[in-house]
């Protein structure tokens, strides 16, 4: 399993229709394109002084499910423009890893 790590971060203000955005329209939106290989998406937040930071950590059974989700180079972040209006900034690549060890599931 491959498991997708990105990191943006928003104003406050902003964290409440950042959150929205992201439930209602781009997870769906994801979950609608029914990816072969996409095993779902989590979404964690944390206050960061005067920012918000929200993570969010996607699952795929390869790297041949993560190309059919962000394409070829498949390691640009993939950040929607509405998302990007919200956004204060965000980090331009997401990360990869092999899960290993998923104990306690």
């Amino acid at each position: 399993m491959i498991v997708r790590i990105w990191h943006g971060w928003t104003t406050l203000a902003k964290a409440d229709a950042y959150r929205r955005l992201l439930e209602e329209e781009v997870f769906a939106g994801i979950s609608g394109r029914q990816i072969p290989g996409y095993l779902g998406i989590q979404l964690l937040r944390r206050s960061a002084g005067e920012l918000m930071e929200f993570v969010t950590i996607m699952r795929f059974e390869s790297l041949e499910a993560v190309r059919a989700f962000a394409g070829s180079e498949y390691e640009v972040a993939v950040v929607p423009d509405a998302a990007r209006r919200l956004l204060h900034h965000f980090d331009p690549r997401s990360t990869h890893y092999e899960l290993i060890v998923a104990a306690g599931e």
